[in-house]
């Protein structure tokens, strides 16, 4: 018995560490995407220079409308991203390639940002994004 509760103990432990890094990092990847503020929302239908973010993750590359149902003007290249018979759909692998090196990931697309070096930042950045844009 004394097994048990020591091993649901640890367990106890392991998750709320888990918790608060869970956390740690969802706080960081605010701060991260102050570099991407300027150019992108998170609120519903609210468009700048890029997209809004808001239903990224499960949405397909080249597809968000605006709130007057119009696509946003993305380039022929995000276009055919989301296109074909493997298109591009937005979840943890594929944004954090995307931010790593976007015009790499998508060439011809015309997102001026040079991409997040560190991968901490990606993955800090996604959590961020993961909570925020439901």
């Amino acid at each position: 018995m004394r097994h048990i509760a020591a091993a649901l103990t640890a367990l106890s432990v392991i998750f709320i560490a888990g918790s608060v890094s869970a956390a740690a990092d969802e706080a960081k990847g605010k701060r991260v995407f102050n570099k991407c503020r300027a150019c992108h929302s998170v609120a519903v239908g609210v468009s700048k220079i890029g997209p809004s973010l808001n239903g990224i993750i499960g949405r397909t590359a080249g597809s968000w409308k605006k709130k007057n149902g119009k696509l946003f003007p993305f380039s022929s290249a995000m276009k055919k991203a989301g296109k074909g018979n493997k298109p591009l759909v937005w979840n943890a692998k594929t944004l954090k390639k995307f931010l790593k090196a976007p015009k790499k990931f998508v060439p011809g697309n015309r997102m001026s940002f040079p991409g997040l070096r560190k991968e901490a930042d990606r993955d800090n950045l996604f959590a961020f994004l993961a909570k925020a844009t439901k």
